[in-house]
């Protein structure tokens, strides 16, 4: 009987619950995140023989602890987290948000699904992966640099840099300033060090960039072969992607990557073509030259104001048509309609005019 062993990883503490093919708890253990915590799991599950580990995120928090296990010999299968979410809160026995819990969510959500993704050691893939992250964080922190740059530069000369910011441009620009008094003198010293930092953070990107180079040259893939795809692309696919054949087939990898269309809503026309697609992750969205951000996509605002000649209410009314008999109204007779009271004409004022009503007395 293969037992499987839920783990609930966290940065200080792993909680690990055993169940059993009919989902009855055995046994658990909860551990702390030392050098020793691979020992302890495995002296605790020695007594279950046939067992499999199921991590929660074994690509993120349990990363480490998953990779341990693997090493050690141990068969891991990786259990996204709204699926072990999903079997806590619809399951009949208690839902309470704790760790024994969620392992044990963990541990069923690994017993029942069908296909689950067996964690493998680390290959270049993450490699790849590795250098992807961190050449997007440099472009991330060289944008943000030259941005806080650009303001300081503002303020010392009207209008600043009107083209794109660079080194050279900044450098000129700075030559040609003079402070005058203490506060410009401030901020003339902090531009020198925020062009230090950009100057320091291009140095990063380019050594990055030879290191990016390198590692795609040794992984040996044809991706650099399309065309405007180079190694700073490959790179991010590569990493991101890891092995293809976890995908059971083209369509699920277009899901993953944010191509696959996807259904429009009940509003849509009947028959419609799905021509909507879910936003990719923003690792493998399109990256640009010089570490420049995404655009933003189209967005749709909500119309408070109709523009003028697309409502209802304007358009041009065509001639009155005619009652139906059935929708005239049945007025009274003449004879019998309510007939307006005369009014009689009273001292200091004259018939049909209003009274009005000032400081509590009657007076026209």
């Amino acid at each position: 009987m293969t037992v499987i062993i839920g783990v609930d990883p966290h940065k200080a503490t792993h909680t690990a619950v055993a169940v059993d093919q009919a989902e009855q708890e055995l046994d658990r253990v909860l551990v702390r995140a030392t050098r020793r915590q691979l020992e302890q799991l495995q002296r605790w599950a020695q007594p279950f023989g046939d067992r499999v580990w199921a991590i929660e995120s074994a690509g993120g928090l349990g990363y480490l602890l998953a990779q341990q296990l693997v090493g050690a010999g141990e068969r891991v299968v990786d259990v996204p987290a709204t699926l072990a979410s999903r079997v806590r809160l619809l399951g009949t026995g208690r839902s309470d948000k704790n760790d024994p819990n969620d392992a044990r969510s963990v541990a069923i959500a690994a017993l029942r699904a069908p296909r689950l993704a067996e964690v493998q050691p680390a290959d270049h893939a993450a490699v790849l992966r590795l250098l992807a992250k961190r050449n997007l964080d440099l472009s991330r922190e060289r944008n943000r640099t030259a941005n806080r740059l650009h303001v300081v530069l503002c303020e010392l000369v009207p209008g600043g840099i009107a083209k794109e910011l660079t080194v050279s441009r900044a450098v000129s620009l700075l030559e040609t300033v003079e402070p005058a008094m203490a506060v410009d003198q401030a901020r003339y010293e902090m531009a020198r060090e925020l062009l230090d930092d950009v100057r320091r953070l291009d140095a990063k990107k380019k050594e990055m960039n030879r290191r990016i180079a390198s590692a795609v040259d040794a992984s040996g893939t044809t991706v650099t072969e399309v065309f405007c795809a180079g190694p700073v692309v490959a790179c991010l696919v590569l990493g991101y992607t890891g092995d293809v054949t976890r995908f059971r087939d083209r369509h699920h990898f277009a899901a993953y990557n944010g191509t696959a269309p996807v259904e429009m809503s009940s509003a849509g026309p009947a028959g419609a073509p799905p021509v909507a697609t879910r936003q990719p992750g923003p690792q493998l969205r399109r990256p640009h030259r010089r570490g420049r951000p995404n655009p933003p996509g189209p967005q749709r605002r909500p119309c408070l104001l109709r523009p003028q000649g697309q409502g209802r209410q304007d358009q041009p009314r065509g001639p009155a048509r005619p009652e139906a008999p059935h929708q005239r109204r049945h007025l009274p007779p003449a004879r019998h309609r309510r007939r307006p009271h005369p009014q009689l004409a009273g001292p200091g004022r004259t018939p049909r005019e209003r009274l009005n009503s000032q400081r509590g007395r009657l007076s026209p």
